[in-house]
């Protein structure tokens, strides 16, 4: 084979070495927060005020003990029975409560402020066993890492008496269900009667329609907000293919803002707009939006509290609305809690008319290619019981698409195999002339039409389909904790077995660049053979140089997801049938 035609093929390897391990040990690492000391200290300044965005409500506990910077995203579920669950049993008793209740989330709403303070994910926990504590997506004021939301009115009209974070709300219902809708009233004695109805759905979403009754004698204007407040920089995953922050979709156009931007910036305005608003963590999302044709002045901003604590919020303000006396106004918008599964994103983008809403999954700049391989795997995983069995049978159909491909590929390769003998006769006449060595060997490709470059091609066809199933593994919830068989309990995560500690038969554990599983080392086995089947490079350098890239890759992928190891596997096991069979019937020793 020709000097440059090997060093093409030695490129395309080398790169997809170096693409691969850059995504599993440089890419880019979140920086940590800033000091206090470096920022400058911004101090809340209470319900919005129109008609500019509205500014950052305060969010300080009712106690007024500042809440504590948070360090997980979200933080982890109190075990039962702790201190940590005892304190924020303490909190949600210090004040009266709406009980929510659904198959999919529990909690409460506190009924001083309205604040929807208290959310628990029930189908989703800390680790895949089925004890584990649930997923807390909300926590009150004076818990660490406090998380809430809160609707509410902003005056247009000087004196009026507004709810606010002290207010006591009276309830209809003592839950909140999916078949129990619930209102809360507050009457503020100026002849204003303010009424927040709620409306629990069986997902995710809380349906908030906010009313004024005017049984004053003059008109009121009024502008109704939405807010989203979080207490605490979060800890995030930092690989730059995933956006953890502060994200929405503004007329049409998706805004990703990351924590430490906005620290610099302070604040982000969009307004006159339409669409959703929100804060995202890897699987979790929480967001507001105003009803389908909703106007509304949205921002994203940050600043610090009395504690120096780091205070990061959504909101928006929405237009004005005036109320005659004798006469009722109200205004509709929507609260989303919860897990970021790629079906119900889809349903509430369609069924609310929130634009885009299913990009609240971070499928990439590759979204065209993630999202259907994502679909495809769910439906095989519906059909077969299993994501591992779902990832086999679409390496087959990945396979079987492009198979003429690559059976013209294989066949040129065999030709070249057939042709070594050949070409060792030409290096071994030409000695070190090698300008002379390769034009033989390229009058040998031309006379026997093989073209050396055509075995990079099965390569080439399935690095995008390796990188969108990568990102199907990394940012699908419906991906976290699913099993295989055997020790693979989680696809999303490393195979958790080690040869250095002989799978466990040693009681070590392991550092984690040496954690190199077994199916790593099945997927490195498959590689070396497939690689001994193909034509083998005359100089003896890039012959040792190709024969250490099983080993390369076997260290890289060990700390990737075990789907994507197997699925490499998989498809090298594919591959080396198609490719013997082919030897074998164009009679090339195998």
């Amino acid at each position: 084979m020709g000097g440059d035609q090997r060093n093409l093929i030695l490129a395309i390897a080398v790169s997809l070495a170096i693409l691969i391990g850059y995504e599993a040990f440089f890419a880019k690492r979140a920086e940590p927060p800033k000091a206090p000391a470096q920022r400058t200290e911004e101090v809340a300044a209470g319900a919005p005020a129109p008609p500019a965005a509205p500014p950052v409500p305060a969010t300080q506990a009712p106690g007024g003990t500042p809440p504590v910077p948070a360090t997980q995203a979200p933080p982890a579920p109190p075990t039962p029975g702790t201190a940590a669950a005892s304190a924020r049993a303490g909190l949600l008793a210090r004040e009266p409560r709406l009980e929510v209740r659904s198959r999919t989330l529990a909690g409460s709403v506190s009924l001083v402020g309205a604040r929807i303070d208290d959310l628990t994910l029930l189908h989703y926990g800390a680790s895949p066993s089925p004890q584990s504590p649930r997923i807390v997506l909300f926590s009150p004021p004076g818990e660490p890492a406090a998380y809430f939301a809160q609707f509410g009115w902003s005056a247009g009209t000087a004196g009026v008496a507004l709810p606010d974070g002290t207010t006591r709300w009276q309830a209809s219902a003592p839950a909140l269900t999916p078949d129990t809708p619930v209102e809360l009233r507050w009457e503020n004695g100026q002849g204003l009667a303010f009424i927040i109805r709620l409306e629990l759905d069986r997902g995710y979403v809380m349906t908030v329609t906010q009313r004024v009754e005017n049984a004053g004698e003059t008109p009121v204007t009024l502008y109704p907000f939405s807010l989203i407040s979080r207490s605490g920089t979060p800890k995030v995953t930092g690989y730059f293919i995933l956006h953890e922050g502060l994200i929405g979709v503004l007329d049409g156009i998706l805004k990703e803002i990351d924590y430490d931007d906005l620290q610099e910036s302070k604040t982000v305005a969009v307004k006159d707009t339409g669409g959703w608003i929100g804060i995202t963590d890897k699987y979790w999302l929480a967001a507001i939006a105003p009803e389908v044709g909703g106007r509304m002045d949205a921002r994203f901003s940050y600043h610090l509290d009395a504690g120096r604590t780091d205070k990061y919020q959504v909101d928006y303000l929405g237009k004005a609305i005036e109320t005659p006396p004798g006469e009722a106004r109200e205004t509709k918008g929507y609260l989303f809690g919860g897990a970021k599964e790629v079906q119900v994103l889809d349903r509430y983008r369609d069924t609310l008319g929130l634009t885009s809403f299913d990009k609240a999954v971070d499928f990439g700049w590759f979204y065209w290619l993630t999202k259907p391989i994502f679909y495809a795997l769910d439906w095989l995983n519906k059909f077969l019981g299993n994501f591992g069995l779902a990832i086999l049978a679409l390496t087959v159909a990945v396979k079987l698409a492009f198979f003429p491909l690559a059976n013209k590929s294989y066949r040129s390769m065999s030709r070249m195999k057939k042709l070594q003998p050949e070409m060792m006769k030409i290096r071994e006449r030409c000695g070190d002339d090698r300008v002379r060595m390769n034009q033989e060997i390229m009058a040998l490709y031309k006379r026997e039409k093989a073209n050396p470059a055509s075995g990079c091609l099965p390569m080439v066809i399935q690095i995008p389909v390796f990188f969108a199933l990568y990102k199907v593994l990394f940012v699908t919830i419906e991906m976290r904790h699913a099993p295989f068989y055997g020790w693979i309990k989680d696809l999303s995560a490393p195979d958790p077995t080690s040869i250095f500690n002989l799978f466990g038969l040693i009681p070590w554990s392991p550092p984690e660049v040496m954690m190199v599983g077994a199916w790593p080392l099945i997927m490195g086995l498959t590689m070396f053979v497939q690689q001994r089947l193909n034509p083998q490079p005359p100089d003896p350098i890039q012959a040792k140089v190709f024969l250490l890239m099983p080993i390369v890759f076997t260290f890289l992928l060990a700390q990737f997801p075990a789907g994507l190891v197997i699925y490499w596997a998989w498809n090298n096991v594919l591959s080396v049938l198609q490719q013997w069979v082919i030897m074998k019937r164009m009679g090339v020793p195998t």
